[in-house]
Formats: C-alpha cells, structure tokens, sequence
C-alpha cells in the first residue's frame, strides 16, 4: 500500500463539474491540493479547488500541461485527449485509470466487443461505420426496427444516442460510427459501483435501481437498495468483477446493466469514474464513492461499501422553458423533512434538464423513502427570471 499523504500531493482532476467538485470536498478532508482543468471559470469545481486551469479536456496542448503540473491524474469524464493522456503516461506522469482503460471505454464498439469476447452477457449488436451503412443494412435485412443507435463516441446523458421503434423514426439516425443494439424488452436498469485499487483489492457497492426519464433519456430517481432476486444480484456484482479484474482497473467503475423481461442480466455500459448512479453513497453508505475513488487512485485500504440506511436519490434538473441565472424554489420546504439531503451543484445558469443538483432522502424503508422522495420532487423547481 501507498504511505498516506495530504497536501504534499497534487491531484488534477480533469474537468470541473459536479463530479469533480464532490471528490475535492472529499480530498479537503485528507488536506490534499487539488488542480482542476476546464475550459468554463464558473464550473462548479473551480469554486473549492486549490487552483483552477482553463483549458480543455479536448485540447492536446492543454491536457499536456495540466498533467506536467500534477502528481497524480484523475478525471471526471470519459471524453479526454487521448493523445495528450498517452504521452504523459510514457513520460511517467502518474494516470489513474489508466488511459488504456479509457480508451477502450471511450469507444461503445469496443466496449461491447470487449464483453463478447470474454463472455459477459450483453445485448447483441452490430458495428457501422454511418447512417447510411445503417440504412443499407436495414434494406439488405441484416437489421431490423426496433433497434437502439449508440454513437461510438462522444455520447453522454443521453446524447448520442436514438431510440428507433418505428420506421417513422428513422428520420432521428444520427449520422456516424455506430453501435447498433437490439431493442431489449427492459423489466428494469440497474447498477452498481466497483471499486479497485492497484494492490488489487477490490469493493463492491450494494445494487440500485434506476428510472428514467422518457424524453431526456436520463436518470431521474434510483433507489436502494434494488429489487432483484438473489441471483440477479449475485451475476450482476460477478459481471461488474470480472470487468474491473479484466481491465486491470485502479479506480472506480460504474457499470450499468439491464434485466430484461425474461430475468437475465445483461451489461449495458460502463464508466471509469464516480457516477450519478452513486451520489446517493455520500449519506446512505459508509464510504462514499468520492472517498472510495481517493482511496483506489493512491491506492490505499478500500472503505466498507455497507449500506446505513434505505435511499433515495432524485436528480434535480432544470425545468423546461427555462434558460438563464438559476432560480430554485421549494428548498426550504424539502429540507424541513426528515431525512432529506440537498446538493447543489453551484452551476450560474439553468437550462431545461441540466442538472443542477441531487436529492438523497433516507428512511427507516425503502417505501418510506420513495414516498418522500415524490415530495422533495413535487417541490423542489429549477427555474430562472428568464424563459426560454
């Protein structure tokens, strides 16, 4: 294991949203410096990191740099220079994951050829290279409506991705390299975290459940913990160890995963990083996965992954018809409930489905909290003095 070390070490975070503003309140606790890149001087982490660097996570140059200046690279989002994390890596510079890992993730095709070829149960697909190779496809037979298009990169909160049920929708193919899914009689999405460290311990966090919002494509309230049988539970925690061993991972991973109408459990997707999917750790487990993602990096003992309490977590997002300066309404009201937990992203300006916070309700049961949870939901409004 690694000795401890507090703020002798520089973490750089690159990208500064919400993400990576919960794991710099998580890394003030241990008194560590935190740099954070990102090309926005109002992200939410550049309110609390120890120094903030505009630049992109895009840029070759700009990722360079920030690496040069840090000793040890993290990141909050997949879509990083490649490029730039590779060089680093070759020049010593300490990447955790390893940008490796990334670039698999990166990329949805190979993602799921990764999972066929060692034998991790997922939804049948098929790689084009355009919409036309697609559409050609579709005349020759070789596919066939319904269907999901997931571009290979790029995607993120939904983007990236069309839901093809009819032939009607044809007309929302998105044009580029593509993954092509059978649409999977979905009973219900679930997902858990897993973490490892470079001594090779790993932590498994309890199952949740998630629902989505239809229009946005997104996360719009998880439960935990889910409510699976046994054996459901038992092949989704093995499939995301088997991952994360494969990968040879230090760090988090967030793998998502379907229960299709017969009962299997398929691997949908996953992430090398803290995920929305587990905001809800930071009251309702013992270690949160901002801790846990510290821990795994500077490879030191993982933390207990024991669930404290049944938990609710609901996204707070912006409301339709509304752009510009942040307003909520409601706070005061969710807070007076027992239980209820808010966090605020600090993000300036709202637009419809940004999310701009999370709720995590906790109760004695998981009926409690969900019921509570429709509350904090009903009163909470993102809205701004401006409409859209």
């Amino acid at each position: 294991m690694e000795e401890f070390v507090t703020s002798d070490l520089i973490i750089g975070i690159i990208s500064g949203g919400q993400l990576g503003k919960m794991l710099i309140q998580e890394a003030s606790k241990w008194d560590m410096t935190t740099y954070v890149l990102d090309p926005d001087k109002d992200c939410p982490a550049a309110q609390i990191a120890t120094r903030h660097i505009e630049g992109s996570n895009l840029d070759f140059d700009a990722v360079y740099r920030f690496g040069k200046e840090v000793d040890l690279l993290t990141f909050e989002i997949e879509n990083v220079h490649m490029g730039a994390l590779k060089k680093l890596k070759s020049e010593g510079v300490r990447i955790a994951p390893d940008p490796d890992v990334l670039e698999l993730i990166q990329d949805k095709g190979k993602q799921k050829t990764f999972y066929t070829r060692n034998d991790i149960p997922t939804a049948p697909f098929h790689l084009y290279e355009s919409k036309e190779q697609i559409l050609h496809a579709l005349d020759a037979g070789h596919i066939t409506v319904p269907f999901v298009q997931k571009l290979r990169t790029g995607g993120y909160d939904g983007r990236g991705v069309a839901v093809i049920t009819h032939t009607k929708d044809l007309e929302k193919l998105l044009d580029g390299p593509s993954v092509i899914e059978e649409k999977v009689a979905i009973e219900k999405e679930i997902s858990l975290i897993v973490a490892r460290n470079k001594a090779g311990e790993t932590a498994t966090y309890p199952l949740v459940e998630m629902e989505f919002d239809p229009q946005e494509n997104l996360v719009d309230t998880l439960f935990c913990p889910a409510s699976v049988t046994e054996q459901q539970g038992t092949k989704a925690r093995e499939a995301a160890e088997k991952i994360v061993s494969l990968l040879n991972m230090e760090g988090l991973l967030a793998v998502e995963l379907f229960i299709d109408s017969t009962g299997d459990v398929l691997v949908n997707e996953v992430a090398p990083r803290t995920h929305n999917s587990g905001h809800h750790t930071i009251e309702s487990v013992m270690t949160s996965q901002f801790e846990q993602h510290l821990r795994a990096v500077l490879n030191l003992p993982l933390g207990s992954t024991e669930l404290k309490r049944p938990a609710v977590m609901v996204n707070i997002l912006g409301e339709p018809g509304f752009e510009g300066p942040v307003r909520y309404t409601g706070l005061s009201e969710a807070l007076a409930m027992a239980g209820v937990k808010i966090h605020l992203y600090g993000k300036k300006i709202t637009r419809p489905a940004r999310k701009m916070g999370h709720a995590t309700i906790l109760a004695t049961t998981l009926d409690e909290a969900r019921k509570k949870a429709k509350r904090v939901q009903q009163l909470i409004k993102v809205t701004s003095w401006k409409k859209k």
